[in-house]
């Protein structure tokens, strides 16, 4: 149980007593963006400042998958099983399709660039739906710098008509993003900007107008320290948010109930393995797992 944090005794329900947290690899600048393949059995995950994308499979551990990699953060697969990225350094929304090759989805939004397109989430209806805070044109760390265009925004994106709608753009930093189970909420998390105002935090947002909008911006939770960053839902519709101190996991109501302990700030996370029951954790420069009684929903 030590590497639990237990605030609400629900959250109990979710601990696998004899389960405990694995480091799976190290040796990143900066872990983010983390995808599960099932049907490959393996992880990507982006080390964003080394400018690639490392493979993690459960025989042969960490591998390059692709270098350079335009500065690669987010990731997430289509209804098609498709890569879907965002890239720092080509400031725009990539997908790799089945025969290797990458195709732009989104680059510009009214005739001027993207800023530094962060994390991605694919709809049931094969929409994507994308952050666009400056994180990788503010320096040379992180992408390339460069002068922002663009407010840092939320985007729709219709990848079969390549319409693209702002949803959002009351937000200093957009950041990690997901859908609750049946998709009548987005979830959006508001980094925060250097000023601390606002507060790291979540916000929630109905999905209205046959899901080509938002409404009723709500904060759903906001974080102590640290911030918020990538996150996933569970089957329940509970949120496993990166977090200074380890894996937050936030009820649909928004209050805490529990944490995940691990040594490093968490970037991101997602659920994989055979039945997604397997957390897959970016912390700083190590990737991390943990078997949770629970199961993800988010991605294909």
């Amino acid at each position: 149980m030590s590497d639990y944090e237990i605030v609400e005794p629900r959250f109990s329900r979710y601990v696998m007593g004899n389960a405990v947290l694995e480091k799976l690899g190290d040796g990143f600048r900066w872990a983010e963006g983390p995808v599960w393949f099932g049907d490959l059995n393996l992880l990507l995950v982006s080390d964003v400042p080394s400018n690639r994308v490392m493979c993690w499979t459960e025989s042969r551990g960490l591998q390059v998958f692709r270098q350079p990699s335009g500065f690669a953060n987010g990731h997430t697969r289509d209804r098609e099983g498709r890569l879907i990225e965002c890239s720092h350094g080509e400031r725009g929304v990539f997908r790799t399709e089945h025969d290797g090759h990458r195709t732009p989805l989104a680059t510009s939004f009214g005739g001027k660039r993207l800023n530094s397109p962060n994390d991605v989430v694919v709809k049931s209806d094969g929409t994507i739906w994308f952050s666009d805070p400056d994180y990788g044109i503010t320096g040379d760390y992180q992408g390339e710098r460069a002068a922002k265009e663009l407010p840092c925004s939320v985007y729709r994106l219709d990848p079969r008509t390549r319409e693209l709608d702002l949803v959002s753009d009351e937000f200093a930093e957009p950041n990690g993003l997901c859908f609750s189970p049946d998709e009548s909420i987005l979830y959006i998390a508001e980094t925060g900007a250097a000023s601390g105002e606002p507060p790291p935090q979540i916000r929630a947002f109905d999905v209205v107008d046959g899901a080509r909008r938002l409404s009723n911006a709500r904060v759903f939770h906001t974080f102590e320290a640290g911030n918020a960053d990538g996150f996933r839902s569970d089957e329940d519709g509970n949120l496993w948010c990166g977090a200074a101190d380890g894996v937050h996991c936030i009820a649909p109501c928004g209050t805490l109930l529990g944490k995940v302990r691990v040594p490093s700030t968490v970037a991101n996370v997602t659920f994989g393995g055979l039945k997604k029951n397997r957390l897959f954790i970016c912390a700083s420069k190590s990737l991390y797992a943990l078997f949770v009684n629970t199961r993800g929903v988010q991605e294909p």
